[in-house]
């Protein structure tokens, strides 16, 4: 924490430290309100966990449903989420995030760039209960060429979505073919796929789908806006004036310290701390400490510890946004959604038993993994499971690697004794779950955990079945794979208000210090509400932090004004446009300048 207040290298209305959807949809909030905000990036690409998403938001009410006729009434919104986080969350944080979940989505529906759809059928993840939707409140970034990013498309974060000689699928498209064998629904998005692949290959377009073509969207809405983005620079420290944060310490990649000047305060959007060891051990609960975290690299806490540092409260820290995943031999780690719904399956602990639902949304089946200690599970179907549905990027049919199996991730047998000895649970145990999970296959009904009877379980599962999820398991050979605790990011962070504020725990705000999104401690408390109730949140408060830093007078705000005799907005626009040509700068400057004083805008 640095205490001295003078000497900015550069002067901005807002810095927002991190380029996920959330810190990058804030800036275009920011500037809706007339600010002037710089977002600074401490990897090489932008778009943080987002980019690597499968790029859902959920946000009720928002435009793009209320277009599709899909108009809720808050109380059934409030009552889901009250139903949902069970207390655990301020009523405040709630109203906030469903007040003004609305307006912060209008706002990125200004720019031409920013295109959604309905995932019309994606259901919220617990349907069943008051206000939840069954057909789902999701929306998805229409897919787009990132070849229009121009220079920046090198810049843009990779993720796996993309398939094999340029084929681009969205979720709807992903739901379709995972039934490819078995409906026309699947059979006609074969075909579409073959038409995108042999389109792409005469037009060569470079079609993105999900998180990452949300985050090119941005990117292109912050360009037109006009707002910089620095890659490669760490904030390392937080400025404090007069008990407010005025702005962060930045180290750049060439090593060079600068200091930021935040006139209206300082957004943290850099992530939760999945990939801090010492942090996953510190706060994370046993059989989830391991790291097979999913999200983005940098996502180390910095946001976190440095507001802690400044007394922030913390809440949540050991909770995560789980995922089931199976471990590639390579090194990367493939999460587990749509195949745990399939049929002819079931996910047993080392005791040979099944503990939960299979089908469960992914966050619940992990927390009941936890809770009751079975770390690691089996996920065991039969041969024609494997030949009917997708399972973990492998197509069906298509032969297991046969690095898998050198790696102990999957094990192969023709009896399910024989297959119980090799993945060491007992061979009793295992053959009594089988056999009592086949009559539930044959009644259509699963008594013990309720498999397929919300429609969220259902989603994925095979359509021509009385039960979706369920069907024998009787045709060798079996499998087993091993299941990891893998997870998308975490859960806890510094705990705020309703207007995004960082509080301490005696629940008075730290002035200027804002955050959004896995930096924070969720608005869903230890659930989650459907796909994209990670990106969503991140969105709505986001905007808040912006908002609510544009309302507030400069004077007020960082203390800075009170030392500059700024004390208004416009006092404040005067100071900018004399401390630094970067606030202002367009988007051709910006990178002018980057390659002169060896940072990047992009």
């Amino acid at each position: 924490m640095s205490e001295s207040s003078q000497g900015w290298d550069a002067e901005y209305d807002l810095v927002i430290v991190g380029s996920g959807g959330g810190g990058m949809a804030a800036a275009l909030s920011a500037v809706d309100a007339g600010l002037k905000p710089l977002i600074v990036e401490k990897g090489s690409k932008f778009g943080g966990s987002t980019g690597l998403s499968g790029g859902g938001i959920w946000v009720p009410n928002n435009p793009t449903l209320r277009a599709a006729g899909h108009d809720d009434s808050r109380e059934s919104i409030r009552r889901y989420l009250d139903l949902l986080t069970e207390g655990q969350v301020p009523a405040e944080r709630l109203d906030a995030f469903v007040d003004n979940g609305p307006a912060a989505m209008e706002v990125l529906d200004k720019s031409k760039w920013m295109r959604f759809f309905w995932t019309k059928g994606y259901a919220d993840y617990h349907p069943e209960l008051e206000g939840g939707r069954p057909k789902g409140r999701s929306i998805e970034a229409k897919p787009f060429d990132t070849r229009k990013l121009g220079e920046d498309e090198k810049y843009q974060r990779a993720n796996s979505m993309a398939g094999p000689l340029g084929l681009w699928v969205t979720a709807k498209d992903y739901h379709d073919l995972a039934m490819a064998k078995r409906t026309w629904a699947g059979r006609r998005a074969t075909l579409v796929a073959a038409w995108r692949v042999s389109s792409n290959m005469v037009r060569r377009r470079h079609m993105s789908t999900g998180g990452r073509a949300l985050v090119a969207r941005l990117r292109m809405a912050l360009k037109d806006a006009g707002v910089p983005l620095w890659l490669k620079t760490t904030m390392t420290e937080l400025v404090v004036e007069d008990g407010a944060v005025t702005g962060i310490v930045v180290t750049e990649r060439d090593g060079t310290t600068k200091r930021l000047h935040g006139r209206r305060g300082v957004l943290l959007a850099s992530g939760g701390f999945d990939f801090n060891q010492e942090m996953r051990d510190k706060y994370l609960p046993k059989g989830g400490q391991e790291n097979h975290a999913m999200g983005a690299r940098g996502n180390t806490g910095d946001g976190i510890q440095l507001g802690e540092g400044l007394g922030a409260a913390l809440d949540f820290m050991d909770d995560a946004w789980w995922m089931p995943a199976v471990h590639h031999p390579a090194g990367a780690t493939i999460p587990l959604v749509s195949e745990r719904a399939i049929p002819r399956q079931v996910i047993v602990s080392g005791d040979g038993k099944r503990f939960t639902n299979e089908a469960a949304p992914y966050v619940n089946f992990v927390h009941d993994q936890l809770e009751g200690g079975h770390v690691p599970a089996w996920f065991v179907m039969d041969a024609k499971a494997r030949s009917r549905y997708p399972f973990a990027q492998i197509l069906p049919g298509a032969p297991i690697p046969k690095a898998f199996y050198d790696a102990g991730i999957v094990f192969k047998a023709d009896t399910l004794a024989a297959l119980a000895e090799k993945i060491g649970v007992p061979a009793d145990a295992l053959g009594t779950t089988i056999e009592t999970f086949n009559g539930y296959a044959k009644a259509g009904k699963d008594p013990e955990f309720g498999r397929g009877d919300s429609a969220y379980d259902r989603y994925y599962g095979d359509p021509n079945l009385k039960n979706p999820n369920l069907d024998v398991i009787d045709t060798a050979p079996y499998y087993a794979f091993r299941l990891e605790v893998g997870d998308l990011g975490t859960k806890g962070g510094l705990v705020c208000d309703e207007h995004s504020r960082v509080l301490r725990a005696d629940g008075s705000a730290i002035e200027g210090l804002y955050a959004t999104g896995n930096t924070t401690a969720s608005v869903m408390g230890h659930e989650y509400a459907g796909p994209g109730a990670t990106i969503g949140p991140s969105i709505v408060f986001g905007h808040i932090a912006a908002k609510h830093a544009a309302a507030a007078s400069a004077g007020s705000k960082t203390g800075a004004g009170s030392k500059t005799g700024a004390g208004s907005q416009a006092s404040a626009e005067s100071q900018a446009n004399a401390a630094s040509q970067a606030s202002t700068e367009s988007q051709a400057s910006t990178e002018s300048q980057a390659r002169t004083e060896g940072r990047t805008s992009r």
